[in-house]
């Protein structure tokens, strides 16, 4: 099946869905009477594919897209009152949310666009030094690997990439962690990870690897002290932890993948130390609507995430309607919602290894992963993987890295049953 062709099969779904809303409930209730038939319903997607790329780019719920049109009818009618009665309130709701749902203090959240945006206003906004180093892995995505690239272009300090671990599927916790601890020196100043590898669907041991920074600062005075930054994205809206768990100075995170935000949102978390460690690339915007007296005003009353939230107009539609996503996950409750992601993975990576044809990538120890399988076929090429199996309506994906494999991502959006299907469809990759 061809673009054009899912286009329009998606376009007709939609307009043929009526979509339920959620029932009234108590906000982080968690309540089991939303049924995961009733949660699916709420996405208009395409009911004639399985969506095994739910990572890739959030379909928006309903109770996502109804605060989405609220929000744009505001701004339509008369964006500059709508902008001048809400944008106070509707900023700090957004923070707040991610507050109730994250943990941590608000003005330690600037919200950004997406990950790669996150990425690159932190590594491009810290205070280095030439030769100071910027210790991080083999692993990353293109996002992390070229904002380090400018980062050292910029300050002239140095990069030191290793890897982890040799067989992804073995991944070891003790390992993963004892090779930080090797690889850091005196001179590192940043340590830049990846809580989920999309390359191979690893999950990194943060909580343990920001106990092992944490010894290494001890005897460091603080401009010194290693920053242990993550890109957290796949982590994010699957895991059921909170940024006290994971112990990272910066977490920056897209929350329109697995969180199901708004497309175009994104989030920074970063300590009142870490704070102190960048300055702004974008002239901010907060000052319009915290309330400060301007006539009295100055720099140092901002709070400094305030100060690295790039400003200037937005889609604000998309960023206001950020708290109902937050409240869709908490509705149905965080440690269901990370359970059923991983059931689901599971079953899956259960599934794949009793295939004779099939290598999995991915660590079979929940500990370990979260909710992206990769897995080659013997005899095919990743992406050849891929279009077969879009073939027959199952949308699987490619890595994009040097060494790709294909892809699947069982997820909120998806059954029991659709992991069998998807199961036997790459089995059937074997015959023939």
């Amino acid at each position: 099946m061809d673009r054009r062709s899912f286009l329009s099969t998606t376009a007709a779904a939609i307009a043929a869905t009526a979509l339920p809303t959620l029932p009234t409930l108590a906000q982080n209730s968690g309540s089991s009477s939303l049924t995961w038939d009733h949660i699916r319903a709420l996405f208009p997607l395409d009911p004639s594919v399985i969506h095994m790329s739910g990572f890739y780019l959030a379909s928006h719920p309903k109770p996502v897209a109804d605060e989405i049109e609220k929000h744009r009818r505001g701004l339509d009618s008369n964006p500059f009152m709508y902008i001048e009665e809400n944008l106070g309130k509707l900023e700090q709701a957004v923070r707040d949310a991610a507050v109730d749902y994250f943990g941590g203090d608000s003005d330690n959240y600037a919200m950004t666009g997406s990950t790669t945006m996150g990425l690159g206003t932190i590594y491009n906004g810290l205070r280095l030094k030439s030769g100071q180093e910027i210790l991080t892995t083999e692993h990353d995505h293109w996002s992390t690997m070229r904002s380090l690239d400018f980062a050292v272009q910029r300050t002239g300090a140095k990069i030191n990439r290793i890897a982890l671990y040799e067989d992804p599927a073995f991944a070891d916790p003790d390992e993963i962690v004892a090779r930080v601890r090797k690889a850091l020196t005196p001179k590192t100043r940043v340590v830049a990870l990846t809580w989920v590898h999309s390359s191979w669907g690893v999950k990194l041991p943060i909580g343990n690897i920001a106990d092992v920074i944490a010894e290494a600062n001890a005897n460091r005075n603080e401009p010194d002290h290693a920053l242990l930054c993550v890109d957290g994205v796949h982590g994010f809206g699957v895991e059921d932890v909170t940024i006290s768990d994971l112990r990272a100075d910066f977490f920056m995170a897209g929350c329109h993948k697995w969180l199901f935000g708004p497309r175009g949102t994104g989030l920074i978390y970063g300590t009142p130390k870490a704070w102190n460690a960048v300055i702004p690339t974008i002239p901010d915007f907060d000052v319009m609507w915290r309330p400060f007296d301007l006539s009295t005003w100055d720099e140092s009353k901002l709070p400094k995430a305030g100060m690295m939230t790039p400003g200037g107009f937005h889609a604000f539609e998309h960023r206001w309607a950020l708290p109902a996503a937050f409240n869709l996950h908490q509705q149905i409750g965080k440690p269901r919602v990370a359970a059923r992601i991983h059931q689901l993975n599971q079953q899956c990576k259960e599934g794949l290894t009793g295939m004779s044809h099939v290598r999995l990538w991915t660590p079979k120890a929940n500990e370990m992963s979260a909710g992206i399988v990769c897995f080659d076929v013997e005899g095919l090429k990743p992406a050849d993987v891929a279009k077969k199996l879009q073939a027959k309506k199952i949308i699987a994906s490619e890595s994009p890295y040097q060494k790709s494999c294909a892809r699947v991502a069982p997820s909120l959006l998806t059954t029991p049953d659709d992991v069998e299907r998807t199961l036997a469809a790459i089995q059937s990759l074997g015959k023939g």
